[in-house]
């Protein structure tokens, strides 16, 4: 395994983050219908350890807090919590009625005291926020964060799936008012959608800020036959609102992953990744593990090295898309 320091921070990450959407059950407010419930996903966890993964992505929202439940009960079980990093998120609903998502300073204090009992810890070391909030000012969602800081409950703060100007105003704010800066953007980046390389990537790039992208594999479309489907895609309405729209054109992108694949004698999986991982400032894609074989595939990617001749001959066919992700 390798590691790196996330971000403007001495904060130590695999390069790789195991992330934890598919952890849970479905139910009527999280509707997916490819999840692994407690029992399945305890391995999965455990493997991640031993393959030496110590970066852990969940949010409250995943399977209305179950995802952050399963993962806290398997790091207590199978992990020294000082060495590994637990990161989650807040913004979307949790409860019907008023207060119950955003980002103002209510909603903040209050769900960050049910992450981490969830979690089962007395600190995150990674608190994002998961998207911006158009109703919050921006103020009060910094100060509310530097807050949760300083009162120990959480280590960093990161931010995910945004406008740059969103992104930069938020950072303009932390630094005029004294408070705790972001670290980190979790944000959609893979070989089908890069249209964060226009502005995303370079302001990430020029402030020190530690890319951890989403949807490395496309939720799995540049791994596999154009026509082959799994459960997750034909059920999973995400996914389809990605990448659907795209499909003609994202075509040519996939089939040229298989044939470097093919070149390099290794899955398509170790492709797309090395991919990511060379792309700055990318510190650790994150990779949403339903099976074991997922994360194997991952690190295995850390060992592909690519040449410039090949990265440009897979990124040549690629055309704008639709910018998807950020509300």
């Amino acid at each position: 395994m390798e590691y790196t320091k996330l971000g403007n921070s001495g904060l130590d990450v695999s390069r790789i983050c195991m992330g934890t959407m598919g952890l849970g059950v479905e139910s009527k407010r999280w509707p997916q219908k490819w999840l692994i419930d407690e029992e399945n996903s305890r391995p999965i966890i455990k493997k991640a350890l031993e393959l030496g993964i110590n970066f852990f992505d969940t949010a409250n929202v995943y399977s209305d807090g179950l995802s952050e439940e399963f993962l806290g009960r398997a790091i207590k079980d199978f992990a020294n919590r000082d060495e590994v990093v637990l990161a989650t998120k807040v913004h979307y609903p949790m409860h019907d009625g008023r207060n119950g998502a955003g980002l103002s300073r209510k909603t903040i204090m209050s769900e960050v005291d049910k992450s981490l009992k969830r979690l089962g810890t007395d600190y995150i070391d990674l608190y994002q926020i998961h998207r911006w909030d158009y109703n919050t000012p921006i103020e009060e969602t910094m100060e509310a964060l530097h807050d949760v800081v300083k009162a120990g409950k959480a280590r960093y703060i990161g931010a995910s799936a945004m406008y740059a100007w969103q992104f930069q105003k938020a950072l303009h704010v932390a630094e005029k008012n004294g408070w705790t800066k972001f670290i980190s953007m979790q944000n959609h980046l893979n070989l089908m959608y890069r249209e964060e390389e226009r502005e995303m990537l370079p302001l990430c790039k020029e402030e020190k800020i530690g890319v951890i992208p989403y949807s490395p594999l496309a939720s799995g479309r540049l791994t596999r036959d154009w026509s082959e489907t799994t459960k997750r895609s034909e059920t999973d309405q995400v996914q389809k609102n990605k990448y659907d729209a795209t499909a003609d054109t994202d075509r040519a992108i996939v089939e040229r992953v298989a044939e470097l694949a093919e070149k390099h004698d290794v899955p398509r999986a170790h492709i797309a990744l090395a991919w990511l991982l060379q792309k700055e400032p990318v510190a650790a894609p994150i990779v949403g593990a339903t099976k074991i074989s997922h994360l194997e595939d991952a690190v295995a990617a850390l060992s592909v090295s690519l040449t410039p001749e090949e990265v440009a001959y897979m990124e040549e066919p690629y055309v704008p898309h639709t910018i998807v992700g950020h509300n």
